[in-house]
């Protein structure tokens, strides 16, 4: 390997070959993003007490011993329950090398759904997060929020980016990468990444975004387009620029931005200042080299909000910033970026939701 960044598609390929990744069944090529690898569900799921971190010197099974509730069998198929924490082993396992570590987030589809979805490993002090020389199995941690789930092995609700060395670009590099690329449509707001701001006046018409609804059927994951939206969200509309929201609530918006992800970078959603307001943003964080570009039929797409309030009704407003994109040069250029021979769902996106609904 040459040169720090973020590892390609042809890079994970070969840790896959050499055994740096290996899994219960052959990784399919479908699993193999521009610059991450989804993660599979295993064949049963833990119902535990409460969320956990493994901690040092600690494994997951350990840990499942304390809180293990009961046992759920996927194998042909299982709901997993709204407002309830499970593990799911996942059929993936890591030997990291010295230098390379990794992280992983949810997929776009998961983030949208409410679904949150952390990945846990033994030894393990931080969600998400795998240190360089790791070697042991993967667990996604999975509390479903707003929607019950079907779930079957083989899904795939989180990916993984391994990293070689330091590969966040500095503001001072995202400025000049700007210039160049056109990161965003407009003057971007650059501190410790590229300012995402939330559009609550989005020229014709009022419909800004959407609320879940409280009590739904459960959706089959595998089911893609079968979904009428009315049946799950609320329509958000606002006419003065501003919405309230409620606490406990899920609501999906749209950034005010158009971005573009150039083909040698990656990006990654990050909290932008929690003294801003009482509400998190995004779920799903990683966006692939190639979205938004127009090399690849992109020509600048939106980010989709994922909010959910806190304690106290909050009112949020037209431009607000309400995250970051962190920007990170990739170690070389993937042979396939998002948008061109990749399943992807949301290039050219603007406000939408997850591809189980009609649209």
């Amino acid at each position: 390997m040459n040169g720090h960044g973020v590892l390609s598609d042809e890079t994970l390929q070969r840790m896959i070959a050499t055994g740096q990744i290996k899994a219960q069944r052959p990784i399919s090529d479908a699993q193999i993003q521009p610059a991450s690898l989804d993660l599979r569900l295993g064949e049963v799921a833990y119902r535990v007490r409460a969320s956990f971190l493994t901690g040092e010197g600690r494994t997951v099974a350990d840990r499942l011993r304390e809180f293990e509730m009961h046992r759920v069998d996927l194998t042909a198929g299982a709901v997993l329950e709204k407002g309830c924490v499970y593990v799911v082993p996942l059929m993936e396992q890591l030997a990291l090398p010295e230098g390379i570590t990794a992280v992983a987030n949810a997929k776009s589809s998961t983030g949208r759904l409410d679904l949150l979805t952390r990945t846990i490993i033994d030894g393990g002090v931080e969600f998400d997060r795998i240190p360089h020389g790791y070697t042991g199995p993967l667990y996604a941690e999975i509390c479903p929020r707003s929607f019950s789930v079907l779930v079957r092995p083989g899904m795939r609700l989180n990916q993984i980016r391994f990293r070689d060395g330091q590969t966040v670009l500095t503001d001072a590099e995202l400025v000049a990468l700007h210039e160049i690329e056109g990161l965003v449509d407009g003057k971007p707001t650059i501190s410790e990444g590229l300012g995402f701001s939330v559009d609550l006046r989005p020229g014709p018409g009022d419909l800004v975004g959407y609320r879940a609804k409280p009590h739904t059927s459960v959706i089959d994951l595998d089911k893609i387009g079968h979904y009428a939206p009315a049946d799950f969200w609320e329509e958000i509309r606002a006419r003065d620029g501003r919405i309230i929201l409620d606490p406990g609530a899920f609501y999906i918006l749209v950034s005010r931005e158009a971005v573009t992800i150039p083909p040698d970078y990656a990006a990654e959603m990050a909290p932008y200042l929690a003294m801003v307001g009482e509400f998190r943003v995004h779920y799903a964080g990683f966006f692939d080299p190639g979205f938004g570009h127009a090399s690849v039929g992109g020509k600048g797409s939106r980010g989709v909000l994922e909010v959910r309030c806190h304690e106290a009704p909050f009112v949020l407003e037209d431009g607000q910033i309400v995250g970051r994109l962190v920007f990170e040069r990739m170690q070389s250029r993937p042979a396939r970026l998002y948008g061109s021979s990749l399943s992807s769902n949301y290039q050219g996106q603007g406000l939408k939701l997850a591809k189980h609904f009609r649209m």
